[in-house]
């Protein structure tokens, strides 16, 4: 894959000079902040629900306010991946140059899934608070941040499909967001629907599961 490393190198530091990038860097840190507070509150509050799960599980699926950012978020960076460079015309440059289209798209998407692990970096200080007051399982830990990477990763994977199909960010933000909803709203079919292969297919797209 000719040329990968420039256009990795490229898109990488573009996250971090655009004012997007730490618009949703804020927003983000924000929201998972507020949602932990409330969530450590409610078990300082009411200590026997700490009895099926601790902070650290609630807060990694607990409920639908883990769930909610992603929806918004992985569409949000992606959606200049291409569809920004087709409105400009540099899309035709960079095909042109010995760069591959498959190094092209590869670089793009780790470009975009490192700014995402990049992201949830700032919730590990969660962690180390949490490790001063009790002891914590870093098997739940190191799980549940593999858990955020894989549930990321393929969300990422539609935002940068819906950027290639259009030259507009907005169109593929709404197509993306629209996409991830549906599967998200399909998965709460596990709820729903009886056994049989329905359910199956709903379990299978299912993020709570």
């Amino acid at each position: 894959m000719g040329g990968f490393w420039p256009v990795f190198k490229r898109e990488l530091f573009s996250y971090f000079v655009t004012p997007l990038a730490w618009v949703l860097l804020f927003a983000f840190v924000s929201w998972q902040g507020l949602h932990f507070t409330l969530l450590v509150r409610s078990f300082v509050q009411a200590p026997e629900v700490a009895i099926d799960q601790g902070p650290i599980q609630a807060f990694f699926g607990g409920d639908v306010f883990y769930y909610l950012p992603l929806v918004v978020l992985c569409p949000a960076m992606t959606m200049r991946l291409l569809a920004e460079e087709r409105r400009s015309g540099s899309l035709e440059l960079l095909l042109t140059s010995p760069v591959s289209i498959t190094a092209v798209v590869v670089a793009k998407y780790l470009a975009v899934l490192v700014a995402y692990v990049v992201l949830w970096l700032p919730t590990t200080l969660y962690v180390v608070i949490l490790t001063r007051a009790a002891d914590l399982d870093l098997r739940v830990v190191v799980t549940s941040y593999l858990g955020v990477l894989g549930i990321g990763a393929p969300y990422l994977a539609i935002g940068l499909l819906t950027s290639a199909t259009t030259r507009s960010q907005l169109v593929a933000f709404v197509l993306s967001t629209m996409i991830i909803l549906g599967l998200f709203l399909l998965g709460l079919g596990e709820f729903v629907f009886d056994d049989g292969a329905l359910r199956e297919v709903c379990l299978h797209l299912s993020v709570w599961s």
